[in-house]
């Protein structure tokens, strides 16, 4: 399946933030921190930065992508997106123009890690979680471009 990528519009702010907080809510690792609202203005205020793509297909945003920098900072599908090659579409755009990109997986979070692997990212670090909000052990993943190592 293939989505229409475009920069999320404040008016996506539920939809993304739903998206963030159904995940919250679907695994039970993952400890449940913000409400719904607060998860909702936080997928607002990174819209309002810019830093948001959202995937839409006919079942309107199923995913998005929050890049600031060379940081991806979040990467959510909804459960019926995913495996449909979404994901992968949201981070090679992601990707493009990139030399390279980090990003923060929980070790809990085995199909993301998995996924990342697949796609070029290497694993760079683990923390037991101690510097993020959900106290979760974490891995930090780093890609480069092919174009970056012949520099």
């Amino acid at each position: 399946m293939t989505a229409h990528l475009r920069p999320a519009r404040s008016t996506d702010a539920g939809r993304t933030g739903d998206i963030l907080h159904g995940f919250a809510r679907e695994n039970p690792w993952m400890p449940e921190l913000h409400s719904g609202a607060e998860t909702i203005a936080y997928c607002g205020w990174m819209i309002d930065q810019g830093w948001v793509t959202v995937a839409e297909t006919d079942d309107g945003v199923v995913g998005f992508l929050a890049l600031n920098g060379d940081e991806i900072l979040s990467l959510y599908l909804t459960p019926s997106a995913r495996g449909q090659g979404i994901g992968r579409q949201l981070l090679h755009h992601a990707m493009a123009g990139q030399t390279e990109l980090s990003l923060y997986a929980f070790q809990a979070n085995i199909p993301a890690c998995r996924f990342y692997e697949r796609n070029g990212f290497a694993e760079v670090a683990r923390s037991d979680g101690a510097d993020n909000d959900e106290n979760l052990p974490d891995i930090k993943y780093v890609w480069r471009s092919k174009e970056a190592g012949n520099g």
